[in-house]
């Protein structure tokens, strides 16, 4: 009667979300201020003043039909230029506004790309560990998700690993950079010598392989850390970007991708983005929102938050006894389990109130994510609850 996997899909919840779930009905018991949240990549920093401006001024400067009407399905030329400018300016590309394609935020993106790309016995290739609905994502085109182990020593990709998992049916690499759950940032020499292998597997099999740039969180990297530009490394890359983190705009679902010239056919590889977009009744990316970040595009992140919350909940994690590699970005920390059942690890961490997602969800068992988008307070006034839990298990 109905279609099984989307009924599964639709009825079986993610574990960020139940964990989550679970939080709101404890908080009404205890009180909000004595749940120790971590599940949610949610942000916390608030929306920039200059997006609300921005967003007012449209609102009340231009005539309605320009703001709510609906644009053409890549999206409003003029928007699309601009972010073409800000890209070239701050990554040294030529990109012009028909090498964008808007999207409701990158999980459309993402989406669209699969669809765009996939065809039967194809595989797309993540690096453990990944962002979970990749999966899905994936697997809804007809595709097949193959995942490289992790290196969990600095989370960089185990290239040994991964050139034994690239076949003939491999159709694309995604990438995630920096990395939810992880933290991590790819350095050059990782993107370099990604670059290297793929483009030897495409002389082999004599077919491109995509490189997909998952970057909701490029904005987000500190200590010094820089997140390389793939496109100016890898020529069949596509970026799927979003405002969701760097303007906490994760409601508002506005992003893009971009498909350089470079690309293998370039012609056929955008018509197929727009194809994917329209069969997955992608009509266009929120009309207002195009506009706002059109304006608002060279603006900067606010990250100060997050870097202070990141250190912090790194000292105080690995001072009770943790093993974590420090976070270069993003705002998650992704610590071993003191026992290898991570799930079981969790629910003992419920006993605290501390709510923290299994890392088998992510491909890496026996670790566990905690999203620091949360109030530094929260955060201070957890660790004497993790250092609780620690000492369960000396």
């Amino acid at each position: 009667m109905v279609n099984q996997k989307m009924y599964e899909l639709g009825t079986k919840k993610s574990t960020i979300r139940t964990i989550f779930e679970f939080g709101r009905r404890r908080a009404a018991e205890v009180g909000e201020e004595n749940v120790f949240d971590f599940s949610l990549g949610n942000p916390n920093v608030p929306t920039p003043e200059f997006i609300k401006e921005a967003a007012v001024d449209i609102l009340t400067s231009m005539e309605p039909a320009a703001v709510h009407g609906y644009t053409i399905a890549p999206g409003n030329p003029q928007v699309r230029e601009a972010l073409a400018a800000s890209v070239n300016r701050r990554f040294g590309t030529n990109f012009s506004a028909g090498n964008f394609f808007l999207t409701s935020g990158a999980a459309a993106a993402i989406t669209i790309c699969f669809k765009a790309l996939a065809q039967p016995e194809d595989e797309f290739i993540a690096f453990a560990p990944f962002f979970p609905e990749y999966r899905a994502f994936v697997e809804s085109v007809g595709g097949r998700l193959v995942v490289v182990p992790p290196q969990p020593e600095d989370w960089q990709i185990d290239f040994s690993s991964f050139e034994q998992r690239i076949t003939n049916h491999t159709k694309a690499v995604i990438v995630n950079s920096p990395n939810n759950p992880s933290g991590a940032v790819y350095s050059e020499a990782t993107i370099r010598r990604l670059a290297e292998i793929l483009k030897a597997k495409e002389a082999e099999y004599h077919h491109p392989i995509f490189l997909i740039s998952d970057e909701p969180y490029r904005e987000i990297a500190f200590d010094g850390y820089t997140v390389p530009y793939i496109p100016n490394y890898y020529d069949n890359t596509l970026v799927c970007y979003s405002y969701s983190k760097s303007f906490s705009l994760p409601g508002e679902r506005i992003g893009y991708i971009v498909v350089p010239n470079e690309v293998a056919d370039f012609g056929k590889v955008y018509g197929s983005i727009a194809g994917a977009g329209r069969v997955l009744t992608h009509v266009n990316a929120p009309s207002l929102w195009q506009l706002v970040i059109g304006r608002c595009a060279d603006r900067p992140s606010d990250i100060r938050t997050y870097v202070k919350n990141g250190r912090l909940l790194y000292q105080g994690l690995t001072d009770a006894g943790f093993e974590c590699v420090k976070p270069q970005g993003a705002f998650y920390l992704f610590p071993k389990c003191l026992e290898e059942d991570d799930y079981a690890f969790c629910e003992r961490a419920k006993q605290y109130d501390l709510l923290l997602v299994p890392g088998t969800d992510f491909g890496c068992p026996g670790y566990f994510r905690a999203a620091y988008c949360i109030r530094t307070e929260t955060i201070e006034r957890s660790l004497p609850l993790f250092r609780k839990l620690a000492a369960e298990y000396q």
